[in-house]
């Protein structure tokens, strides 16, 4: 049964016994520390978080804060356990040293780490930012800070550990102007990437037609190209520098589309069967208001358009109440039945190319 004297024995040989200069006393204590706190670890990163919603006014189901931040957190409590676990060991000056160089890296990594976490919930939380910058300007602008951040860390941890920065960044800027001569079309990407976010010329989720190029859903604007899904689902990558040298159509912001169809009647139809079917044709779009838009700005036009090689051509024009391709379609399939039911009723035919062959009799 162990007593009262031969605890007291065991501590004072503890102390007496020593591994690099520190008591094995010490480091036991250090080692009870630091795996208590282990233990009650989860306990106080929920408990910072709670905090951390509090201060940043968030919904606790904002599961995409937490986390973010779990793993500064998880490194703080870290942190801190070997803190307070390391003011036991302060007899050997070697270690000492080391320990307080460890404790004051890890207390800087998780500042610059949670920094970097924050950088979005703190734009979210400023609404007048987004009336001024589109959200995927936003995100870039996030993600550059997010890299500066991470490099301002990283500089200041080599501080601490004697490793003098201002050399290296020196080194690098000469390296970068090498860099720089030769990668003209990366910047070139780059800015052109800048320049279609501040000028919004499209965002994520717009469909856009470059000209000569693609036609497609944006899914990503990068640093160096956009991510555009094709309606066959294929993903393409198109560099910034397009979107400069060349015309982009962006279809969702269409306010109405546009349904242009040339007609062909046969040469035998007569004038009276040509104005009436035109009339016919443009009462109908009229009447349907579900799904054309009629007015100064999207008027109708049916006209006979021009006498071609094998027809004559009537030139149909109307605009749809809609911007959405499918529901354009839809118009479109309607209107088409409603021609071919105006030109049989009328007793008109449809043209098709075709060729006469007259054989002289010598």
């Amino acid at each position: 049964m162990i007593t009262l004297d031969s605890l007291n024995n065991l501590l004072a040989e503890l102390n007496r016994n020593t591994f690099f200069g520190l008591k094995v006393s010490d480091i036991l204590y250090s080692l009870i520390v630091f795996l208590f706190f282990i233990i009650i670890k989860n306990f106080l990163i929920n408990f910072f978080t709670k905090k951390f919603f509090v201060f940043f006014n968030f919904n606790k189901k904002n599961e995409e804060f937490a986390k973010n931040v779990y793993g500064p957190l998880n490194l703080l409590v870290v942190g801190l356990a070997i803190f307070l676990a390391s003011t036991f060991l302060t007899e050997n000056e070697k270690v000492s040293e080391f320990i307080y160089k460890i404790n004051v890296s890890i207390f800087t990594i998780v500042t610059f780490w949670f920094l970097s976490q924050i950088i979005k919930p703190f734009f979210s939380k400023v609404k007048a930012i987004e009336q001024i910058l589109t959200k995927d300007l936003i995100e870039w602008i996030t993600n550059f800070l997010k890299i500066l951040v991470f490099i301002l860390g990283f500089c200041a941890v080599l501080e601490l550990w004697g490793i003098r920065v201002g050399p290296i960044i020196a080194g690098l800027g000469l390296l970068g102007v090498a860099v720089a001569l030769g990668a003209q079309d990366l910047f070139k990407n780059l800015i052109s990437g800048v320049l279609v976010l501040i000028e919004k010329r499209f965002k994520k989720g717009d469909v856009i037609i470059v000209e000569d190029t693609i036609e497609g859903s944006v899914e990503k604007i990068g640093f160096r190209s956009t991510a555009i899904r094709k309606f066959d689902k294929s993903l393409c990558f198109i560099p910034n520098n397009q979107f400069a040298e060349k015309a982009v159509t962006n279809i969702t912001k269409i306010s109405n589309r546009r349904i242009n169809w040339i007609i062909g009647l046969e040469y035998k139809s007569t004038t009276k069967q040509l104005k009436t079917i035109c009339n016919d044709i443009e009462n109908k779009i009229i009447s349907r208001t579900k799904n054309f838009s009629v007015n100064e700005a999207t008027p109708v036009i049916v006209k006979i358009f021009e006498f071609s090689d094998s027809s004559i051509n009537i030139l149909v024009r109307c605009f749809t109440k809609t911007n959405d391709y499918n529901q354009l379609l839809e118009a479109k399939n309607e209107l088409a039945v409603d021609i071919k039911e105006i030109v049989e009723k009328r007793g008109g035919a449809f043209a098709f190319p075709s060729q006469s062959i007259y054989v002289e009799k010598n």
